[in-house]
């Protein structure tokens, strides 16, 4: 099969939701907008995730995987998938399923024009204090990169593979995914998605990393934006 769109599940310690990433996802191909394909990242996981991976991938078509020799973190991991995909379009969920592959469906409209389509959980389903620190911490992201996203940390995007492989790796980069897009010169827009109560495993993530964390990042891109190179080549003597 010709695939368009390779959808990157970072991994760490999900051994409780990969069976249903696998049947989410095996129904969302038959329904898919574009072909779809899955590319798992393990992230240095700690319990049987990646052999459930590996017996997924060996069962069932649409699937493949890349396994770090150890734990790296998400950023590493999203960073990893986009340079590893070899599609015209990459997207990114959590294997948390908190959002649905479905919606994918919802956001491949928009790509044609903008080269990153993410989602807005505007009803999210998550405790109020991941909720308040996630809104606080979207707002001070807002203010260092004008971004205009209410929602950047979603776990459900698209973006055009030539834009996602030139985004520099660095801790925090899945919060500044819209921001790095737009260093570019590339275009971005947020669509409302349906959002989900985790049903197994648990959340990775902390306060810290929900809002000390993030504010310390927007320093590091700051730097970044300063520093950053963008080129357009206007003739070349080869194809």
């Amino acid at each position: 099969m010709s695939y368009r769109l390779t959808v990157v599940v970072p991994v760490y310690n999900e051994e409780d939701n990969l069976l249903r990433v696998e049947q989410v996802f095996k129904d969302y191909f038959k329904i898919a907008t574009v072909p779809t394909q899955v590319l798992f990242v393990n992230d240095g996981s700690k319990d049987k995730s990646q052999q459930l991976i590996e017996q997924i991938c060996n069962r069932s078509e649409g699937f493949k995987y890349i396994s770090f020799a150890q734990n790296c973190g998400l950023s590493a991991a999203i960073k990893a998938g986009f340079d590893y995909t070899t599609t015209p379009l990459v997207g990114y969920i959590d294997s948390d399923l908190q959002t649905t592959p479905e919606d994918f469906n919802t956001l491949i409209p928009f790509i044609g024009e903008y080269d990153l389509v993410t989602g807005h959980r505007a009803d999210r389903k998550d405790s109020f204090v991941k909720n308040m620190s996630s809104t606080i911490a979207n707002n001070i992201r807002r203010a260092f990169t004008h971004d205009g996203m209410d929602d950047t940390g979603c776990p459900l995007k698209i973006i055009k593979t030539e834009y996602a492989q030139r985004i520099p790796m660095f801790r925090g980069l899945h919060r500044f995914l819209p921001a790095m897009i737009m260093l570019q010169n590339g275009k971005t827009i947020q669509v409302p998605i349906r959002h989900f109560p985790r049903v197994a495993g648990t959340a990775n993530f902390g306060v810290w990393n929900r809002l000390l964390g993030p504010l310390m990042d927007c320093f590091a891109y700051l730097w970044m934006k300063k520093k950053y190179i963008n080129y357009t080549v206007a003739k070349k003597s080869y194809e």
